[in-house]
């Protein structure tokens, strides 16, 4: 609770101060923006290992293979990486390079699914 508090409070300060420099000098707004998301990000990776350390002792303790779990983290890496890559590229005024990364992160996203998709078309095939 008080992570998002912090990363909220800088993630304002850095607008506001981005919103004053926008007007003089717009390279040094995007850079000062994009340096505060990267502040952001490594204050929270610090916590980062609590939650990957539970996701590994849910996959030993359910009976669920690592080749089902494997694509669901994966996945979710890569909406994160896609969502912070469009929203960037959409605060630099780049509306279609910013499609371009969704649908990039669309993509990569079926292709880590494959497995999982294949081993379900498998299952159904053998109900059948």
């Amino acid at each position: 609770m008080e992570q998002v508090i912090q990363v909220a409070v800088l993630c304002l300060l850095g607008a506001l101060v981005t919103l004053l420099l926008k007007k003089g000098s717009p390279e040094t707004a995007l850079l000062l923006s994009l340096g505060i998301g990267v502040a952001a990000l490594l204050f929270l990776l610090q916590d980062a290992e609590e939650i990957v350390s539970f996701l590994g002792e849910l996959m030993e303790r359910t009976a669920v293979p690592q080749e089902v779990f494997l694509p669901l983290f994966k996945t979710i890496g890569i909406a994160l990486v896609a969502r912070t890559g469009s929203d960037l590229c959409r605060d630099a005024g780049e509306s279609a390079l910013a499609s371009l990364v969704e649908t990039a992160g669309s993509f990569c996203a079926v292709l880590v699914s494959l497995p999982l998709l294949r081993a379900v078309l498998s299952l159904l095939l053998e109900l059948m």
